[in-house]
C-alpha cells in the first residue's frame, strides 16, 4: 500500500484515513526523512491525528536538490509542437531547485516574461544513490526510485523559443510546484506507473488528460539507465519525466512550423489565449483510474508582478 508522506515548515506528516499523524524524525530534508522508515511506518500506524486541511503544506521534496527533467518524452506533446515522435531522441535539461515551490503557493511571473506556460509532469523521488556505471534494470527499479510525486515543469516560452535557453526560462522562482505529498511505492505499485493519468485543469477548464502507457516515449527506466552513464544521482533528487499534449504552446494549425521564421511563430502565440494569466487558477492532479495510486492535486494561483 501506497504511503503519502506530507511537510509543513517544521515537521513531517504521513497522510491516513483518519488525517495527518506527525513523523517522530529530526530529519530535516527529504533524504533524511526517507531513510528513517521506521519513524514513518510508525506515523502510518498512529491514531494521533490532525486534519490535513489545517497543515500549511510545502514541498515536499526539500531543497538545494538535483533537479532533472526529460524533454519531449509524450508523443502526443511531441505532435503536437509540429515534430516526429520517432525521430525524438531521450534528452535532459536541468532546472535549478530554487524554482521549487509548493503545492499550493502562487506561482509568480517575472515582469518580462510574455508566455507563461504549464507542464503537468510526474516526478520520480530518488531514494537511493545511482552512481555513474550503475544498471537500471525494471528488476531493481524500486531500489532507486522510492517515491511519485505531482510537479509542473511551468516554463517562460518567450524566453525559451528566443534563447534556445531551457534551463532559464524554467528555473525562475516558483517554477516548479512540488507535491502535495511524496507517495512512497513498492515494487509492484511501481509496474503501474503506466496506468496513472495526468489532468491539470486552468480555471476549472480540463486542459491535460492523458494516461502514461502508450503516450511515454522512454520509461523510467530506460531514463535512469541513460542518466546513469555520465550523472550521478543522490537520494533526495527528483526527476521530471516530460508532460503530455494540452499545453499552451502549440503548432496546431500552423503549416510547417519549423521553416517559419521565429518573430511570426512568437507573434502567433501571442494571440493565443491558452497561455497563463494573472489571476488564474492551475489545478494538477496525478492518480490511476482506480485510485489505488493517487499522487494527489495541487493548485496555484497565477502572479504576475
Amino acid at each position: 500500500m501506497t504511503i503519502s508522506i506530507l511537510r509543513t515548515a517544521d515537521a513531517w506528516w504521513v497522510q491516513t484515513p483518519n488525517g495527518a499523524a506527525r513523523i517522530r524524525t529530526d530529519a530535516t530534508t527529504t533524504a533524511g526523512v526517507l531513510a528513517d522508515r521506521h519513524a514513518i511506518d510508525d506515523a502510518a500506524h498512529s491514531t494521533d491525528t490532525v486534519p490535513v486541511a489545517n497543515l500549511a503544506l510545502v514541498s515536499p521534496v526539500t531543497t538545494p536538490c538535483r533537479l532533472v527533467a526529460q524533454a519531449t518524452n509524450y508523443a502526443s506533446h511531441v505532435r503536437d509542437v509540429g515534430r516526429d515522435p520517432a525521430k525524438t531522441p531521450l534528452t535532459f535539461f536541468r532546472k535549478a531547485s530554487g524554482s521549487v515551490t509548493g503545492p499550493f503557493d502562487d506561482i509568480v511571473k517575472p515582469p518580462h516574461v510574455k508566455l507563461l506556460d504549464y507542464e503537468l509532469e510526474i516526478g520520480l523521488l530518488i531514494g537511493r544513490e545511482i552512481p555513474v556505471g550503475t544498471e537500471v534494470t525494471e528488476a531493481n527499479l524500486a531500489e532507486f526510485v522510492h517515491g511519485l510525486v505531482v510537479t509542473n515543469d511551468v516554463s517562460a516560452r518567450d524566453v525559451q523559443l528566443t534563447k534556445q535557453q531551457f534551463f532559464e526560462s524554467k528555473s525562475y522562482p516558483t517554477f516548479t510546484p512540488v507535491g502535495p505529498a511524496v507517495v512512497l511505492v513498492d515494487a509492484d505499485e511501481l509496474k503501474r506507473f503506466g496506468d496513472l493519468r495526468l489532468q491539470l485543469r486552468v480555471n476549472g477548464e480540463l486542459r491535460q488528460n492523458m494516461v502514461v502507457e502508450g503516450d511515454m516515449l522512454y520509461s523510467p527506466v530506460e531514463a535512469l539507465q541513460t542518466l546513469a552513464r555520465f550523472q550521478k544521482v543522490e537520494a533526495g533528487d527528483l526527476i521530471l519525466t516530460g508532460t503530455p499534449v494540452g499545453t499552451a504552446l502549440t503548432a496546431r494549425g500552423v503549416e510547417n512550423p519549423h521553416q517559419m521564421d521565429l518573430a511570426s511563430f512568437l507573434a502567433g502565440q501571442a494571440k493565443n489565449p491558452n497561455y497563463l494569466h494573472h489571476g488564474d487558477v492551475v489545478e494538477a492532479t496525478v492518480a490511476t483510474d482506480d485510485g489505488a495510486i493517487d499522487l494527489g492535486t495541487q493548485r496555484n494561483k497565477v502572479v504576475y508582478k
